[in-house]
């Protein structure tokens, strides 16, 4: 990374400090620091859209409100909280990493990134994003919206640009002081950039990928067969085969994997 000049970086705040004051969005996990609230709102948030999460984590956490709640909630329950959001594996995910954490830490979240990265569906970008805001601790990570701003802003006439170029600047201009709404304001201005921009800047990102076509897909099917198990109550397939016009074939082999991945 070329050396980054003071007064660049200081204009690079301005202009995103500036645009937050004016736009910041409101989000009710914006509102708390409870690192257990943060961690469910993180793992909603991955791969869906903001105002999708919005009501379902409301009433996730009315549900579950607690990481000792959720620990020993059963799975269905936690799944039927959980549709709507897609990606199923993240409530897995949530389950066991509220388990870990209610017993091996008797609820009280590590502050460590390499730790919370260590937990069931818990990677660099949405560990760093629990230490940060539950914990205002200055740790450097990156998200979609976060990518876009830097890619926008420092990489303008490049291609193929790689994560680890971009957190270099990110290291090099983040808030230390107030590392918890720096990385609300960059994400702001990076959602706005994806509203505003003729070309999407993330598409000039080395790890772009073109995000796979859902309908007919095996997560769709997936998604179908559970949701029918978790509104029927039964496995059977032959059931749920009438019950969501998929082959019993098919169904019978999905119902498998869903038995050994946990969710039944």
């Amino acid at each position: 990374m070329d050396t980054i000049k003071k007064k660049d970086i200081d204009l690079f705040r301005k202009k995103i400090w500036e645009f937050y004051r004016k736009n910041k969005r409101d989000f009710s996990w914006r509102k708390t620091k409870n690192p257990y609230f943060i961690l469910v709102s993180e793992m909603m948030l991955q791969q869906t859209q903001t105002e999708r999460v919005r009501g379902k984590y409301e009433k996730f956490i009315s549900l579950f409100p607690t990481i000792h709640i959720l620990a020993n909630a059963p799975i269905a329950s936690i799944l039927c909280a959980w549709q709507g959001l897609g990606y199923n594996r993240r409530a897995l995910f949530l389950k066991r990493t509220s388990e870990i954490i209610a017993k091996k830490y008797n609820g009280h979240f590590p502050r460590d990134v390499k730790t919370l990265e260590k937990f069931p569906g818990i990677g660099q970008a949405t560990a760093g994003a629990i230490s940060a805001f539950a914990f205002n601790i200055p740790t450097i990570f990156i998200e979609t919206n976060i990518r876009r701003v830097y890619i926008h802003c420092f990489f303008a006439l490049r291609d193929k640009v790689s994560d680890k170029e971009i957190l270099a600047y990110i290291e090099a201009t983040i808030d230390k002081k107030n590392p918890r709404e720096w990385y609300y304001a960059l994400m702001d201005y990076g959602a706005f950039l994806g509203k505003v921009e003729r070309e999407n800047p993330n598409t000039r990102s080395r790890h772009y990928k073109k995000q796979n076509i859902f309908k007919g897909s095996e997560r769709e099917l997936r998604g179908k067969i559970l949701k029918a198990v978790l509104l029927y109550g039964k496995t059977i397939s032959s059931f749920i085969s009438k019950k969501t016009n998929i082959d019993e074939k098919t169904v019978k082999r999905i119902l498998n994997l869903l038995r050994l991945e946990g969710f039944l």
